[in-house]
């Protein structure tokens, strides 16, 4: 029997494990010892709620899954019938091709060809690689076509501190501006987050947030080559979680599900989405990057635990 995201990637090194899975190029699992760092899900299910899934060559949304390029409008495949959308890209439900696996990193690729909605050539790799504090995600994205091509790139990790409720946890989010939405979850604006229940830059706890938001202007933390965005997740006992993404990663996506299939049934499970672009970026070119023919794209995010044992 074949697992539903297919091959599955063990990578060691210390005391942190991770499974790496070859649809959609997921982190199933991130454990530092015992203490898991992403919220799992078995081997023989499906990613919940786009747990740990590649978002390329967009994250989010695109409204009515419709944009227009060059005065042309294309159609993307609505992938969120119920809202009517085009949601986190086109490599979702694609298996990866292996082109290194090595006992802490794992490379995988997969290319797009010209489909419905969007007619670019692209070759993608990702690559997982454990660090001594924590994983690092490198993307690159080739446009192998003869006509300039739009990207973006996004991740959908769940954050956690396993033994410790989610809810307990407390979220801080660096951003400055929240993207307002409409009821099909489309951005309409945007407004300054200072005064706002959407004001997480001082930490909120994580039971108290009801949210599926964009953030943007996220400010950059100096101290590492081109800075970093960085948003944490934190436990009463002091133990850290940042997710961080270099500087090309100025928005962010959080959501709150009380539907993940948690270790506390009554829990809630937070993804923090670390994204180059927001949603609709097709439509608006936010954030978007266009690839000359023949250019490439390197982008990296990663997780970071601090104050665990070692």
């Amino acid at each position: 029997m074949r697992a539903p995201t297919g091959t599955q990637y063990p990578l060691a090194l210390g005391p942190l494990t991770a499974t790496v899975t070859q649809v959609a190029a997921g982190l199933r699992s991130l454990r530092h010892g015992d203490t898991d760092l992403t919220e799992p899900y078995p081997e023989s299910a499906t990613p919940p709620s786009g747990c740990g899934i590649v978002l390329v060559p967009w994250p989010n949304r695109v409204k009515d899954g419709a944009w227009d390029h060059d005065g042309t409008t294309r159609q993307l495949a609505l992938t969120e019938p119920a809202r009517s959308n085009a949601i986190h890209g086109l490599l979702r439900y694609r298996p990866y091709e292996l082109v290194e696996h090595t006992a802490s990193s794992v490379t995988q690729s997969a290319a797009i060809a010209p489909e419905l909605g969007y007619p670019f050539v692209l070759d993608t790799t990702v690559r997982h690689q454990l660090t001594a504090d924590g994983l690092t995600v490198t993307h690159t994205i080739v446009n192998q076509g003869v006509d300039a091509a739009p990207v973006a790139v996004g991740a959908h990790p769940y954050p956690k501190i396993g033994g410790v409720p989610t809810g307990e946890l407390t979220v801080t989010v660096a951003a400055e501006t929240h993207l307002d939405v409409d009821d099909r979850l489309n951005v309409v604006g945007e407004s300054a987050v200072a005064g706002t229940r959407f004001d997480l830059r001082s930490g909120r706890p994580v039971a108290d947030l009801q949210l599926d938001d964009g953030f943007a202007d996220v400010p950059l933390v100096q101290g590492h080559e081109g800075g970093r965005a960085e948003h944490v997740i934190a436990a009463p006992d002091g133990r850290r979680i940042v997710v961080w993404g270099d500087e090309a990663f100025r928005y962010v996506q959080v959501y709150t599900s009380r539907t993940f299939a948690t270790e506390t049934a009554s829990d809630v499970a937070l993804a923090v989405e670390p994204m180059t672009a927001p949603a609709n970026a097709l439509n608006t070119g936010r954030g978007l990057r266009w690839l000359a023919p023949g250019e490439s794209w390197t982008v990296s995010w990663g997780i970071r635990h601090l104050n665990f044992p070692a």
